[in-house]
């Protein structure tokens, strides 16, 4: 592109209402849903991977040891997810904002 070219770029994309920044509490809403969805997709990833451990003993299986690994595997996918994960929440974070920037 020539000079002129970009200076007349610029020029049309200053006349045109820029959209708004996010707000710091918007960013930190999608952020906080971008991790609430990696910890769901952690959760899903591992309760597939339990899913063929049998329990033994005199303390192993029945619902209440159901119910006790669904939410050990919960807190397991909010651990990860709240120290990084798998970097899935940052892409999903960005697309949030991406969107709400063009719905402005």
């Amino acid at each position: 592109m020539s000079a002129s070219n970009l200076q007349l770029s610029a020029a049309l994309l200053g006349a045109k209402d820029a959209p708004s920044a996010p707000s710091a509490k918007t960013a930190k809403q999608a952020e906080k849903a971008a991790q609430d969805f990696e910890a769901v997709f952690i959760n899903e990833m591992l309760s597939t991977m339990f899913d063929g451990v049998k329990t033994d003993g005199p303390f192993g299986g029945g619902p209440g040891e159901a119910i006790f690994r669904s939410l050990l595997l919960d807190q397991y996918a909010k651990t990860l997810a709240g120290q990084g994960g798998f970097g899935l929440a940052d892409q999903v974070k960005r697309e949030l904002m991406r969107a709400q920037e063009h719905a402005a």
